[in-house]
Order: C-alpha cells, then sequence, then structure tokens
C-alpha cells in the first residue's frame, strides 16, 4: 500500500476501489476488519500507539518516525482518547481513499441494507 519514493517521502497508492469491486462491499468490509484486526492490541482490541509502530512494517511503514505515529492515529481519532476502534479505522481508511470517498454514500447504503 506504501512505498518509500525517498528518505522523507512515502507515497501511498490507492488500491482500496480495485479491492471493493473484486470483494464486494461486504468482503471489502471483512478485509477492512481483518486489517484492523492486524494492527490492534490484542488485549486492549484498539490500535494503540504501540502497537501501530510495533506493526508498521506490516504496512511497509516500517521505520516511521514516533511523530509520524501519532500524526496517524490523531488524524483517526474521532473521539480523542488517543487509540482507535475499529469504526474509527474503517473511517480512516474511507478517508485516506479518495475513490471511496466519492462512492461512499452507496458504500454506506450497502453495508446497511446487507446488515438487514
Amino acid at each position: 500500500m506504501a512505498s518509500k519514493k525517498n528518505v522523507n517521502t512515502i507515497v501511498f497508492e490507492d488500491y482500496f476501489p480495485a479491492m471493493l469491486e473484486k470483494l464486494g462491499s461486504d468482503g471489502f468490509m471483512k478485509e477492512l476488519s481483518n486489517g484492523f484486526k492486524l494492527l490492534m492490541d490484542k488485549e486492549k482490541k484498539v490500535i494503540t500507539f504501540d502497537s501501530l509502530k510495533r506493526n508498521s512494517a506490516l504496512l511497509g511503514l516500517e521505520g516511521m518516525s514516533d511523530d509520524d505515529i501519532k500524526c496517524m492515529l490523531r488524524e483517526g481519532d474521532l473521539d480523542a482518547d488517543g487509540v482507535l476502534d475499529e469504526m474509527e479505522f474503517c473511517t480512516l481508511m474511507f478517508r485516506l481513499s479518495p475513490s471511496l470517498m466519492n462512492s461512499s454514500k452507496q458504500l454506506l447504503e450497502d453495508a446497511i441494507f446487507s446488515a438487514i
């Protein structure tokens, strides 16, 4: 998902639209949930600074500074508790994907109606 261009630049490639097309909305949401579980603190069931730092290499982001990790957490921390729960993580992933933001209304409707 990320590749390093040089020492100070990280370039993100947006694979989410292709994943959504291939997996469908249910499968895509399941993959986001799997990603959350991969990054979360197993005891606290949330993504913490320590769990994100420990698992950042799984995202191809090894060597991120503590400030960068804190910034990532702040970006998604909607309730200001210092951690990301699964809803905050999924919301952040949608916000970071310009293509998904453009079609997020349809995805939300699909997710709601499939749960009924």
